[in-house]
């Protein structure tokens, strides 16, 4: 029998594709999403894919996270609730700091307030956390065999070209995957955002009868992407460049690794969370448990798309940026039987098919840093 469920975000790139997977297997959805223009363009009637695909599927309520009585419309008579409504982008965060906290924190807040103090009848909440939560990733100390959990790297190091992580005590570092009892240090405010929500959610939740579920997502990619935001996705970031024919500048040394998991992996990630009653009260990383460097991403990205830009590794770098970090999934896979099937190759090949059929847009790259390095955040 299907449930009501309430995506808060749900025009947004998860959102949607998890929107209309849950309406093909029975479900009632219900999105609340402010169509904000730095996702969805100035006219998302036209210039959004991600809330076309969803807005005649489901109840849309246009409005803010933030908004009291739009999310009392929206809570009421809903069994679920998968809360995606938030600000994204480290570097944007960093600077707009408010607005990310009024947002992500203030948003769960009154989310948790309206369902402690209100009759309701949600059972579960499943909130989007982030391998940003981390900060830096998880190494083993080659010196002592121990795991270390290093803290932001310095920025005397960085303007130096040394933009390893350093560990007191370890004279060498080897990387390995971030388990989910990892050490939670987040070095950007975002970061900061994400921990607090998913806290938030984990330790009210179970005193007012409503089970629980955190899933930390990766680098999330794939058709439908937001191809306009500046601030985040350097899969779209570097993809508009490369169409424009405009240089790509690699920050760092490009070694620099992320782990990417594809659009369709994560939906049904999510939808196992969501109906595997084993997932209540559990955290869970959501990746492929591969790092990717962005030197691969950018090549393998020139190759898709047949087209070769001039590629410059700067030695540039961003305060809040972290160095590597990817996922041990073992945990997801033991409990709800999740394994990633989509790979890189065949991921990005997806991806680049559906961007060559999109409008080459103007790129607001250059003047996203320049936001950023006004701020001294951008060296």
């Amino acid at each position: 029998m299907g449930k009501n469920i309430l995506i808060t975000g749900g025009a947004g790139f998860i959102g949607s594709n998890l929107a209309s997977s849950l309406i093909e297997r029975g479900h009632d959805v219900t999105v609340l999403d402010n169509l904000s223009s730095q996702v969805h363009g100035e006219d998302p009637d036209i210039t959004s894919p991600l809330y076309i695909s969803v807005k005649d599927k489901v109840r849309f309520i246009k409005g803010n996270i933030t908004d009291t009585e739009i999310l009392k419309e929206a809570v009421a008579g809903q069994d679920l609730i998968i809360h995606f409504a938030a600000e994204t982008g480290t570097g944007q965060s960093m600077y707009e700091i408010h607005r990310y906290t009024d947002v992500n924190i203030g948003g769960t807040a009154l989310l948790l307030d309206i369902l402690t103090n209100n009759e309701h009848s949600v059972k579960k909440i499943v909130v989007a956390s982030s391998r940003a939560i981390y900060g830096e990733g998880r190494y083993r100390c080659v010196d002592t065999g121990r795991f270390v959990y290093p803290l932001t790297r310095r920025e005397k190091d960085m303007s130096n070209g040394d933009f390893e992580v350093k560990y007191d005590g370890c004279r060498e570092l080897e990387l390995v995957a971030t388990t989910e009892d990892s050490a939670i240090h987040p070095s950007s405010v975002y970061g900061i955002t994400k921990q607090v929500q998913e806290q938030m959610i984990m330790t009210v939740c179970p005193t007012i009868g409503i089970a629980p579920v955190a899933l930390r997502y990766q680098n999330v990619y794939g058709p439908g992407q937001s191809l306009t935001n500046p601030y985040t996705g350097i899969l779209s970031i570097f993809s508009t460049r490369i169409r424009c024919g405009r240089g790509i500048n690699i920050f760092e040394d490009g070694r620099e690794s992320r782990d990417f998991i594809y659009i369709d992996d994560v939906v049904r990630a999510t939808i196992l969370a969501i109906e595997k009653n084993k997932a209540d009260g559990n955290i869970f990383n959501v990746g492929t448990g591969i790092p990717i460097d962005v030197l691969t991403v950018a090549r393998t990205l020139m190759d898709k798309y047949d087209a070769e830009v001039p590629m410059k590794i700067s030695g540039n770098y961003r305060v809040g940026d972290i160095r590597h970090n990817y996922a041990d999934i073992t945990k997801i896979q033991n409990y709800l039987g999740f394994r990633p099937e989509i790979g890189f190759d065949e991921g990005i090949s997806r991806f680049a098919e559906w961007v060559n059929g999109q409008e080459i847009i103007k790129d607001e790259y250059e003047k996203s840093l320049e936001e950023m390095e006004q701020r001294g955040l951008y060296k």
